[in-house]
């Protein structure tokens, strides 16, 4: 039915992409000023279906808007720039509360480990085959500082690339099996640093929440890749060579260029 998909999608393309959804991303997603103009062309393609094709809901007393819509579209959107018929085929929803909110009554699969209700409150969660969630405030703070390296729509939608591998591992789908097996040697390297320097105290270039399992090492690294690259490819180079070969993407150079 392939077609069928890319006949609706041509049709929802036809229509001229809003100035104001481009004010938007603009606001948004601090990586739209250093794109160029092809990258932004397909940025806003990828945004204008992703808003169209799936279902959004605001929770919590939360009134959805385009605002909401094309941020977190744009955000996701971006990590699929470089990605070819790679997309989140397993998301349908996207539900957004004001600010962040516990966990649903009952244990439920989320990215590889089990939340219990009554646990601490969260900004952000994707269900395996499931919805995401997600937290306005932690999306408005994030497109405010990116220096800080924590972006809840680049963690979840990480995930989500995780998961189409059918098992939440912290390794997205790769191209190669000489790709795979460079992931899996760099990663696990630098998983076990994370570690390591957490079980000793020490501070170490990702957060330390990127050691709680190889899941979310991979959703941290993906936050650090888009938002702190040329941090990132200065301290931890073959960490950075990896992530650029699997998103297909230099957002240090990008940021080096624009910088010029």
């Amino acid at each position: 039915m392939g077609w069928l998909r890319d006949r609706r999608r041509q049709k929802i393309l036809e229509h001229p992409f809003p100035a104001e959804w481009e004010q938007i991303l603009a606001a948004g997603l601090s990586h739209w000023q250093h794109l160029d103009l092809d990258e932004r062309s397909r940025l806003r393609c990828l945004t204008q279906v992703f808003v169209a094709e799936k279902s959004w809901e605001g929770c919590g007393g939360l009134h959805m808007t385009d605002e909401i819509r094309v941020t977190v579209a744009g955000q996701a959107c971006l990590l699929l720039l470089g990605l070819e018929n790679v997309e989140f085929t397993d998301v349908d929803s996207i539900l957004v509360y004001p600010h962040a909110v516990k966990t649903p009554e009952g244990p439920h699969a989320s990215y590889g480990s089990v939340v219990e209700s009554g646990s601490l409150p969260i900004l952000g969660q994707a269900l395996s085959g499931g919805p995401v969630l997600l937290t306005w405030d932690a999306i408005t703070k994030s497109a405010r500082h990116p220096e800080r390296g924590h972006n809840v729509v680049y963690h979840e939608f990480a995930h989500k690339l995780d998961m189409l591998t059918g098992t939440i591992d912290g390794t997205p789908p790769m191209a190669t099996k000489e790709q795979l097996d460079l992931w899996i040697e760099v990663c696990t390297d630098e998983f076990e640093r994370v570690q390591t320097g957490a079980g000793q105290g020490k501070r170490t270039f990702l957060d330390a929440y990127a050691g709680v399992n190889v899941g979310e090492f991979f959703a941290v690294a993906t936050e650090y890749f888009f938002d702190l690259p040329r941090e990132m490819r200065r301290e931890r180079p073959e960490l950075y060579g990896v992530l650029h070969d699997f998103y297909r993407q230099d957002p240090a150079a990008r940021e080096t260029r624009s910088a010029v």
